[in-house]
């Protein structure tokens, strides 16, 4: 895959990162709190080097019961320390009392009223561990961090989601073209949803691109090179946040609210700035509204007929409570960040390192 643009403007910063339980946590957080009664049971549960699936299949397993009975708010990383709750139905609380397993932890129980689904989760906490970071790439670490405070960072689809080979996406468009087919629902659908995130991830690159010129060049000179009309260059040009918004984006209020077509430029990137709104991006499908104007004459280059369903997704997120904390004599940098759901900590890392 292309490198993505990344919107801060620093050089590589060598340091170490590796996804693995010691130097990556990740705590979810419900929606809701669970209401302590009803016929589901709420596993709090904390997993080492197993994806959620794994941590699923062991306890279906230990149980006797499909997998199909337990519910899950989001899947966390194999390659990390996590911990995130659970649910099945509390006729199997007395037979979990006695499970046991080095990687995985039942830490607390507690009962709720209906299952956990996909995506009933609020956002998820992170801890993070660089290693072999000196004071030269502390002091890089830190000013980048100030910027992400600031103004936040693309919401790009992290690594995780093409596959490791990288290249799920490429299965996606062969399966749309009609070059491939996949009978198995789950797997078709996973390559596809790739392949509209590699779409997605291609057009942000594209914006903040554009973002970066007008930010270097006189107006003049970017009406020259890309053809965006005068006027709206100008406008763009005095925005104050690094990603520029243009005439017929569609923007969501944040960090959750309807979607809604700009109209006043100046206004509502000033609302952006504030943190108040935010641009959204594409997830090429069906059922799914379209920009207009300059907005869609750059999206319709990243628009495909995938047959899945489409939707909008945050093109920009501002991670909450952001940390750092540098032991000098392990030459550590240890960070913690809150990000919402669907959001990658992964890309929090790349755009701080590169």
């Amino acid at each position: 895959m292309e490198q993505l643009q990344r919107y801060l403007n620093h050089s590589k910063i060598d340091v170490v990162f590796k996804q693995n339980k010691d130097d990556f946590v990740v705590t979810e957080l419900p929606l809701y709190d669970f209401s302590g009664e009803g016929e589901h049971l709420v596993l709090k549960i904390r997993k080492k080097d197993l994806a959620t699936w794994d941590a699923i299949e062991l306890l279906a397993k230990f149980l006797n019961c499909s997998s199909r009975e337990f519910g899950y708010a989001g899947l966390k990383d194999k390659n990390a320390m996590t911990v995130q709750s659970i649910s099945i139905h509390r006729k199997y609380e007395e037979a979990l009392k006695s499970f046991q397993h080095e990687n995985l932890k039942i830490l607390e129980t507690t009962y709720h009223n209906n299952k956990i689904k996909v995506g009933h989760l609020k956002g998820n906490k992170f801890f993070i561990r660089l290693k072999r970071v000196g004071a030269i790439e502390k002091r890089k670490i830190e000013e980048a961090l100030g910027q992400i405070v600031t103004y936040g960072i693309p919401n790009y689809f992290g690594f995780q989601r093409f596959g490791i080979e990288g290249d799920n996406y490429k299965k996606g468009k062969d399966i749309i073209d009609g070059k491939l087919k996949e009978k198995r629902r789950n797997l078709k659908q996973m390559y596809i949803n790739a392949y509209q995130s590699y779409l997605f991830n291609s057009w942000l690159s594209k914006r903040i691109e554009i973002s970066k010129l007008i930010e270097a060049f006189e107006p003049k000179e970017v009406y020259q090179k890309l053809n965006l009309p005068l006027d709206v260059v100008k406008q763009m040009k005095k925005q104050k946040h690094p990603f520029k918004l243009m005439t017929g984006d569609l923007l969501s209020h944040y960090p959750f609210g309807k979607i809604f077509t700009i109209e006043n430029l100046e206004e509502e990137s000033a609302k952006f700035n504030e943190r108040d709104r935010v641009p959204t991006g594409l997830l090429s499908g069906k059922r799914v509204k379209n920009s207009v104007d300059l907005a869609y004459e750059i999206e319709k280059e990243f628009e495909e007929k995938t047959g899945e369903d489409g939707a909008r997704r945050f093109a920009w997120i501002f991670p909450e409570d952001i940390s750092s904390n540098y032991k000098e004599d392990k030459n550590w940098m240890e960070l913690q960040f809150y990000l919402p759901k669907g959001s990658y900590a992964t890309e929090v890392i790349a755009e701080i390192i590169h």
